[in-house]
């Protein structure tokens, strides 16, 4: 599980539950549960962290906020 924390809610508009990762920007996922959502969440955020580390963008500390809030 990742130390950033990660934000569910409920989108009507798009019918899916989005998982956004404030601390990352343009980290986000979405999947037809809650659950889902943040699975796919915590895949974005490997795959981020990865993507910086490989071009030596920076990597931003986790905010410290409730994990899945």
């Amino acid at each position: 599980m990742s130390r950033y924390p990660i934000e569910v809610y409920w989108s009507a508009e798009d019918e899916a539950w989005i998982a956004d990762v404030p601390d990352l920007p343009f980290c986000t996922s979405h999947g037809p549960t809650a659950r889902d959502a943040v699975a796919e969440a915590e895949e974005a955020i490997a795959a981020w962290l990865e993507a910086a580390e490989r071009t030596g963008r920076p990597i931003p500390q986790p905010s410290g906020r409730a994990a899945h809030a």
